[in-house]
C-alpha cells in the first residue's frame, strides 16, 4: 500500500470513528433535560435518562444463542485490527528514493547519507562521521552530520572542505532542496592499557 493510499485510508477511518463517536455522543447528551428543550424538532430526541440497551432488552439478547459468540468475535476482531493498525503506524515504510535532476535518475536516502558519510570521514582532520538523510513533504530534506574530529584538529581547518561538501550533497540531491545541520566534537583519544 502506497503511503499517499495509506494516508487516505487512516484518515478516512478516523474521520468516520469520529463522526460515529460525535454523534453518539450528541444523542446520549440529548437526553438530559436542559438539552432536550433546545432541540430542533427533526432531532431523534431519547426520553430522559434513557439507556442505550434497557435491562430488559439486554437480558432477551443475552438468552439468544448468537449473542455472545457473536459479541466475542466482533470485540477480539475489532481489537485486533486496532492493534495491527497502531503497530503499522509505528513501523516506518521503506524510504522512497530520490528523484534527481537526469530524466529517470533516482537514489535512496539511506545510500545518500552512506556516500556522505565515506567522503566526510576521509576529509584530513575527521576521526570519523555519520550521516543521516530524512524525506520531509514538499521535495524538501533534512541531512544531519554528526562529526567527530581527531584530537588536536581545529574545527576552523576543517568547516571549510566540510561546508564544500555539504553544499555538493545538497546541489547533488536537486530538485530537492535540502538542509544540513552539523554537529562537531572532539573524538576521545585512546587511553593506553594498563598492566598489572
Amino acid at each position: 500500500m502506497t503511503r499517499r493510499v495509506r494516508s487516505a485510508v487512516n484518515r478516512t477511518v478516523l474521520g468516520l470513528t469520529g463522526l460515529v463517536l460525535a454523534l453518539a455522543g450528541s444523542w446520549l447528551a440529548a437526553t438530559d433535560r436542559a438539552v432536550t428543550g433546545r432541540l430542533p424538532s427533526w432531532w431523534p430526541a431519547a426520553a430522559p435518562g434513557s439507556v442505550l440497551l434497557d435491562r430488559d432488552r439486554l437480558a432477551q439478547l443475552r438468552a439468544e444463542a448468537w449473542w455472545t459468540p457473536t459479541l466475542m468475535a466482533a470485540a477480539i476482531t475489532l481489537s485486533v485490527l486496532l492493534a495491527y493498525w497502531s503497530l503499522a503506524r509505528l513501523r516506518p515504510g521503506p524510504a522512497r528514493p530520490l528523484a534527481l535532476a537526469l530524466p529517470g535518475g533516482t537514489v535512496r536516502p539511506q545510500a545518500l547519507a552512506e556516500a556522505l558519510s565515506t567522503r566526510v570521514a576521509a576529509l584530513p582532520g575527521v576521526a570519523r562521521s555519520r550521516s543521516r538523510v530524512l524525506c520531509l513533504p514538499g521535495r524538501r530534506l533534512e541531512i544531519g552530520l554528526r562529526i567527530w574530529l581527531r584530537p588536536g584538529a581545529s574545527p576552523d581547518a576543517v568547516l571549510p572542505a566540510l561546508c564544500a561538501l555539504t553544499a555538493e550533497a545538497e546541489k547533488s540531491a536537486a530538485p530537492c532542496t535540502a538542509r544540513t545541520r552539523i554537529r562537531l566534537s572532539t573524538a576521545a583519544p585512546h587511553r593506553p592499557t594498563r598492566l598489572r
